[in-house]
């Protein structure tokens, strides 16, 4: 690997939202990885570009200084656009050198520490409607956990009918479900901060696995608050976060109880720093993955590795995905050639057996896919036509 050069970088923006990246080298080898912010589609198809320059002719074995070369190459550093493109070349990077060495990555990370990772799958919508049903759907296929969102557009003060029907939904999960379905509930950061104590305090009944990003990320400093009118519920977030820099200062802070990490921002080593970082807090890791199948066989690569990760996110059924972009065979199955590794049994994944990322990806359904499409940029607004928080 020390004489293996990178010797060309490419990005796909395919649907339903994701920004697929191949990295090859000078001997022939290629491997993926994925990026984020597909409605800032061209901003990270350009950043990826960017990148690319630097990087071709670089030691593709050298991903540790390929990683801050990316990071901190340039004066102007940081944020998600730049991130999420440097994410996606890093988990490329450690796919071809998984291959070369015929192991998956999770073995150059220390090895496994479990035999499968527990998933939950969503339900509900974005404007959740129908959550039992949703529910039901989603038992049947064996999960015994769900996430859905608490609310759509919601007010700075909004009425106690809003409260109620929040309260409403859970309540439906319990009373079918009673505690055999663990559900968690995620503000999306539209819940602002005069809305987050009244919900708290009605939902904190129903026990819930935790409460996610009950505040934009512009307002962590204000977590301890929530945290203390959260009572018993968990505190969940870091999902828009992009490195342990963040991370340290969230956990400095306390009132978070579970981290949030995305591998398609963080990228793959750094995702595993903030696990190994939070274990010193005592503080569980959570990835955040509502993502296409290279993000989530990278993410499941650290997952594999981390003892502190009781649970992971995965797309299947997803309703952001869905209606976007008509995919023939459905989802994350359109874009590799078994989906075998990425379907759950029994609300559980394997840890991935094959070399690099564990999944062989479909490169011609990806350059057939890869015709421009782009997610529309959809604005949430108030009854009285002010923006509201997506």
């Amino acid at each position: 690997m020390l004489t293996v050069r990178i010797a060309g970088i490419t990005a796909y923006s395919v649907p339903p939202r994701w920004v697929l990246v191949r990295v090859t080298t000078d001997t022939g080898a290629a491997g993926w990885g994925e990026a984020l912010l597909s409605k800032r589609r061209r901003a990270v198809l350009g950043a990826v570009a960017d990148l690319a320059d630097n990087l071709v002719g670089a030691p593709a074995g050298r991903i540790e200084e390929l990683w801050h070369r990316m990071r901190r190459g340039a004066f102007f550093r940081g944020g998600p656009v730049l991130s999420t493109a440097a994410a996606a070349i890093e988990q490329a990077l450690w796919d071809i050198k998984g291959r070369a060495l015929g192991v998956p990555v999770h073995e150059l990370f220390g090895g496994p520490v479990r035999e499968r990772t527990r998933v939950y799958a969503w339900i509900g919508g974005d404007r959740p409607a129908d959550v039992v049903a949703g529910a039901r759907e989603r038992v049947a296929q064996g999960f015994t956990a769900v996430k859905m969102n608490a609310t759509a557009e919601l007010d700075h003060i909004a009425g106690a009918a809003e409260v109620d029907a929040v309260v409403a939904r859970v309540a439906g999960l319990r009373e079918e479900f009673g505690t055999g379905l663990d559900v968690a509930l995620d503000f999306h950061g539209r819940v602002h901060r005069s809305m987050v104590r009244p919900l708290l305090r009605e939902l904190e009944q129903f026990r819930l696995m935790w409460v996610e990003e009950p505040l934009s990320p512009d307002h962590e400093d204000l977590l301890p608050e929530v945290a203390r009118a959260a009572g018993a519920t968990r505190i969940a977030t870091g999902e828009r976060l992009t490195s342990r820099w963040d991370f340290r200062t969230l956990l400095e802070r306390g009132g978070v109880d579970i981290l949030q990490p995305d591998v398609s921002v963080t990228g793959l080593s750094e995702l595993a720093r903030i696990c190994h970082l939070a274990e010193a807090y005592d503080v569980a890791v959570v990835p955040h993955c509502p993502n296409g199948p290279v993000s989530l066989a990278a993410s499941l690569q650290v997952a594999a590795a981390c003892l502190n990760v009781p649970l992971h996110e995965q797309s299947l059924g997803l309703h952001y995905n869905t209606g976007h972009g008509g995919l023939p065979r459905g989802e994350m199955a359109d874009y590799v050639r078994d989906p075998a590794p990425l379907t759950p049994v029994d609300g559980a994944l394997p840890v991935p057996a094959g070399p690099g990322l564990g999944i062989e990806v479909d490169e011609a359904a990806i350059r057939a896919a890869d015709t421009g499409w782009r997610h529309p940029d959809a604005r949430w607004r108030h009854p009285d036509g002010r923006i509201a928080e997506w």
